[in-house]
């Protein structure tokens, strides 16, 4: 399998990504703390289900065997990263939060590392 990135790591609690992730989602949980009561089953469930569905599939994709498996899982973290970052515009335009700056940039990070982690999976072995 490709995957310098990966090549060290025996967990995916060790992947840097996993754990930019994780930050992610500790801070919508702290965030979302905030929202108003009757967003407690709209906005506030749906942004935390998923910013913890980013970190899950990468947990699950760590294990999975076959680069098509992996390569899937986080694909489908990259679509729930980008679901949040909806969830963040929304949240700001609504004056839920005052501030979107530093969970952007927190997201934009995992952006990027999502896609080295994913172009390193896909890269032949080398020699």
């Amino acid at each position: 399998m490709g995957g310098r990135m990966r090549e060290n790591a025996t967990s995916f609690e060790q992947l840097i990504v996993w754990q930019k992730a994780h930050s992610f989602v500790l801070d919508v949980y702290r965030i979302t703390k905030n929202f108003p009561d009757d967003e407690r089953f709209g906005l506030t469930q749906q942004f935390r289900r998923a910013a913890v569905s980013i970190a899950a599939n990468i947990a699950e994709g760590f294990r999975k065997r076959t680069v098509n498996d992996k390569v899937r899982f986080f694909n489908i973290a990259e679509g729930s990263l980008e679901e949040c970052r909806y969830y963040l515009l929304l949240a700001r335009d609504l004056s839920y939060l005052s501030t979107i700056e530093n969970l952007w940039l927190l997201s934009t990070e995992v952006r990027k590392l999502l896609l080295a982690y994913r172009k390193a999976i896909l890269a032949p072995e080398k020699p």
